[in-house]
């Protein structure tokens, strides 16, 4: 059976991932500056808009939230991808098993 698409859902998370990525571009930007009068705000306001946009064409292409059938990654550190258990890191920071 083929699962209707539910745009109301999908602008909800595509916007919300296009604000995420927005304040991250601002933060960036924002960063690059010595002191605050330094910050060319016109520079920011317009990388930060052009990653928005960017972010909701690339949304186009699907989102993994949307997809409860999705088999996303896990990428918690210290979890053994073979077993799905999580490995003791010692404290040296390396992790052989010698």
């Amino acid at each position: 059976m083929k699962k209707k698409f539910d745009f109301v859902k999908w602008i909800k998370a595509a916007g919300i991932r296009a604000l995420r990525t927005v304040a991250q571009t601002a933060v960036g930007v924002i960063g690059s500056s010595v002191v605050l009068g330094d910050v060319n705000w016109a520079v920011v306001a317009s990388a930060s808009a052009l990653a928005g946009i960017i972010s909701l064409l690339m949304s186009i292409g699907g989102l993994p939230e949307l997809d409860e059938e999705a088999d996303v990654p896990d990428t918690n550190v210290g979890k053994n991808a073979a077993t799905k258990e999580y490995e003791p890191v010692k404290p040296g920071g390396g992790n052989d098993n010698a």
